[in-house]
């Protein structure tokens, strides 16, 4: 346990330990995949892609954290409180227990255990569902572990930031001091868009770690731990949680450097890989053994268990504040019940699901984020947030309509049902205006009508400003 801190403030181990803490809850085991994968597919490319990864996969939840910091974790405040909460909602529900949250259970289960089990084929039948036996077990002892941790939210500093995350720290230092020096090829030759757009493949790449939408949540969770450990005063508060965000964005940086250059020297052990999981799995198999596999298989179990239980508690404390008669620790354990139901249940369908929703909210959380720091300079702070949000959140629309149409297409091109006749035909119909605008394919159309929105509101400021000085 910590020594508990006087006069608002923490020790230096603490601090670490706050700082420890912030990169475990972002370090699951989709950061541990993307990285080799793209470094693989950029080859001789890889610094300009590896740097366009960073800014969005580090700079971008960095950003994030500092501006739940700068507001007091009230980043919404200007909206409407209906428009809010809805967003705080869906928020909270793609990155906790209907896709992020189970998925740590089940990506832990594939890397972390299903090599070491003898027979993973072994099913049964709960009514009209065939569910893996040895998938089920682990996944409910993944998510009881998981609970239990996120039952006490005042220890998860000690339990988490102490123990935990150094543990991982020493894993994925050994993982890659091992990647710099026993490189299993040369650098490879840059392959598709890598070859002549690096450093754009890069940045979109980042999206899939999804962890701007996260750092909204984990800046909240920081700020009430905080309070738990006694800092209540909000100056100390916002110093404590930029300090354990530059914390975790450098322990992040160090992992993605590290797993990039693994997949730009994998060579043949990359031959038939279709995600980092199989470079990284193949890297360690080859060079460690049967040790390697030990370690790769306890590096992705801690990494998904404490983004786990950093998940749960935030989405357990979110919706105690926002229904109080719901207590807590009931939250924590319907949330655990609901993940690890889901782990074995509709995953993929979920999947199909959330990437549409994905591509209509990350647009909101990346323009809440950029306008938070912009607060002060606009004349009509709160027009400003909802014109540039409505504008956001309009493109992101398309783009998710379009993702979710293109789901619901089948093999030979024709829609599957009325749903996706529908989502076709305004795609359909908006497409010839909003196919002009830059990055339109790479599902960003969002990007530039934003930015210009933003420009215009801080203009409008200026003038304002101007006006009544005079």
């Amino acid at each position: 346990m910590g020594l508990p801190v006087q006069d608002n403030q923490m020790s230096i181990a603490d601090t670490l330990g706050l700082g420890f803490m912030t990169f475990a809850f972002f370090l699951g085991a989709g950061n541990l995949i993307f990285p080799p994968f793209a470094g693989m597919l950029a080859g001789g490319n890889m610094p300009l892609a590896m740097l366009g990864f960073l800014i969005t996969a580090v700079g971008l939840p960095l950003v994030g954290l500092i501006a739940v910091a700068k507001a007091q974790g009230k980043v919404m405040a200007m909206l409407p409180v209906f428009a809010a909460t809805t967003l705080a909602i869906a928020i909270y529900i793609i990155i906790g227990p209907a896709f992020a949250a189970p998925r740590t259970g089940l990506v832990a289960y594939e890397i972390g255990a299903k090599p070491f089990i003898d027979d993973t084929t072994a099913t049964f039948l709960l009514g009209s569902l065939e569910l893996n036996l040895s998938q089920l077990l682990y996944t409910m002892c993944f998510f009881t572990v998981t609970m239990l941790l996120a039952l006490f939210p005042g220890k998860l500093l000690d339990s988490v930031g102490k123990v935990l995350t150094p543990i991982l720290l020493i894993l994925l230092v050994g993982l890659a001091a091992s990647v710099m020096f026993l490189p299993a090829s040369e650098v490879g030759q840059a392959v598709g868009d890598y070859q002549n757009h690096p450093l754009t493949k890069g940045i979109l790449e980042g999206y899939n770690t999804m962890d701007t939408l996260a750092s909204l949540m984990f800046g909240m969770l920081i700020i009430d731990i905080l309070r738990k450990k006694g800092i209540d005063q909000p100056s100390a508060q916002t110093k404590y949680l930029i300090r354990a965000a530059f914390i975790a964005a450098a322990g992040l940086a160090f992992v993605y450097v590290s797993l990039f250059f693994l997949g730009a020297t994998a060579g043949d052990i990359a031959i038939g890989a279709k995600n980092g999981g199989e470079i990284l799995t193949n890297y360690v198999t080859r060079e460690f053994g049967d040790l390697g596999s030990v370690l790769l298989s306890s590096v992705v179990t801690l990494a998904c268990l404490t983004t786990a239980v950093g998940l749960v508690s935030a989405c357990s404390e979110f919706f105690n504040e926002l229904m109080p008669k719901l207590s807590y620790r009931f939250l924590v354990i319907f949330l655990s019940v609901i993940c690890a139901v889901i782990a074995n249940v509709g995953l993929t369908q979920l999947i199909a699901i959330s990437i549409p929703v994905l591509m209509t909210i990350y647009p909101v959380a990346i323009a809440l984020v950029v306008i938070t720091f912009l607060t002060a300079y606009f004349a009509n702070p709160q027009f400003a947030h909802r014109a540039v949000l409505s504008v956001a959140l309009f493109f992101g629309i398309f783009d998710g309509l379009k993702v979710a149409a293109s789901s619901l297409t089948g093999a030979d091109g024709q829609a599957v049902n009325g749903l996706a006749q529908g989502f076709i035909h305004v795609v359909d119909v908006m497409s010839p205006v909003l196919s002009k605008l830059p990055l339109y394919e790479e599902g960003m159309a969002w990007l530039l009508p934003t930015i210009a929105t933003i420009v215009l509101c801080l203009v409008f400021g200026r003038g304002r400003d101007q006006t009544a000085a005079a």
